[in-house]
């Protein structure tokens, strides 16, 4: 990812994000490891009272479409979202190798995605993402995304309906 990546914040807009593990290594492919992502980020959604459009969660990396808040910097609740995964996973019975000193890559992408055309866009391309890796026949049958609720109504996550708002 860029070293000058500018993030734009202070426009009440969504973002779409993207961060990846280590090295691009699959540590959420570990037992439980997606269950528990979803777990903690409904948690610290309700911590940080943002608004989440989107997600999914691949053996790899990560895409949110979320809220920006006046509270929490979108870093900030990234910060706290992959410090309490990590954390969680370094211990218990996932224990990763000590060879591998961090569970995270360090930066993160960042879009602001301005119009509901882009909310759209964000969201197919996050319900689509595991049918094109191969890891799924149709994006139902990923439990890792937003596409269940979207599809039914009910998921492990309720989506927020996205309109903008004044920070």
């Amino acid at each position: 990812m860029p070293w000058r990546l500018k993030r734009f914040v202070g426009q009440g807009e969504l973002h779409f994000v993207t961060f990846s593990c280590y090295q691009r290594r699959p540590f959420l492919n570990l037992s439980g490891a997606k269950d528990l992502f979803v777990a903690i980020l409904g948690e610290v959604r309700e911590e940080f009272r943002f608004r989440l459009a989107g997600y999914v969660v691949m053996p790899e990396h990560v895409h949110l479409l979320f809220e920006e808040i006046a509270t929490a910097s979108p870093a900030k609740i990234l910060q706290v979202l992959k410090q309490r995964l990590s954390r969680a996973l370094r211990g218990g019975h996932w224990k990763l190798a000590a060879k591998w000193p961090q569970f995270w890559q360090r930066r993160y992408y960042d879009l602001n995605v301005h119009s509901e055309e882009k909310v759209r866009e964000k969201l197919d391309y996050m319900r689509f993402n595991p049918v094109k890796r191969g890891l799924v026949q149709h994006p139902r049958d990923w439990k890792w995304s937003s596409f269940q609720f979207y599809e039914s109504g009910v998921g492990p996550l309720s989506m927020d309906p996205w309109e903008k708002v004044e920070l």
